[in-house]
C-alpha cells in the first residue's frame, strides 16, 4: 500500500508538499477488503474459508435439468448442486457406518444355536 500524498495547497511549504503521509485508516480499510483476508473469497482460487472449490462439468441435458430443478425450488443451480452433494455425502457416511456396525457385530463372541438341536439326545 502506498502512502497518500496530501497534495499541494497555497499555504503549505514545499517540504510539506513533498512529505509523504500514510493514511492508516484507509490502509486498514483496504486491507480488510483484500480478498486474501476475506474467508468467503475465491479471489486466489485456493481458498474459500476452510473449504475447497470444485468445478463440475455436466452435459447440456443434465445442466438444463439442474437449472429447472433449482428454479422449482427458488435456488441457484450451484446451491442445489451443493445441497445434493452434501446430502449424498451424508447418506454415504451413514451407510458406511451402518455397514461397519454390521461387520463389527458379525465378529462378536455371541453365538446363536437352534433351540431344537439341544432337545435331541446325543448319540453314544
Amino acid at each position: 500500500m502506498k502512502p497518500v500524498n496530501p497534495g499541494r495547497h497555497r499555504n503549505s511549504s514545499s517540504k510539506e508538499a513533498e512529505a509523504v503521509v500514510e493514511d492508516t485508516e484507509l490502509t486498514s480499510y483496504l486491507r480488510a477488503l483484500a480478498p486474501e483476508n476475506d474467508p468467503e473469497s475465491t479471489g486466489t482460487g485456493k481458498r474459500f474459508g476452510e473449504a475447497q472449490v470444485f468445478q463440475l462439468r455436466m452435459n447440456l441435458i443434465a445442466c438444463e435439468q439442474l437449472k429447472d430443478a433449482a428454479a422449482e425450488r427458488n435456488l441457484s443451480p450451484q446451491a442445489l448442486a451443493q445441497e445434493w452433494i452434501l446430502e449424498r455425502l451424508s447418506w454415504e457416511s451413514q451407510a458406511n457406518s451402518a455397514q461397519q456396525r454390521r461387520h463389527e457385530e458379525a465378529h462378536t463372541d455371541e453365538f446363536r444355536f437352534d433351540a431344537d438341536a439341544w432337545e435331541q439326545p446325543v448319540p453314544r
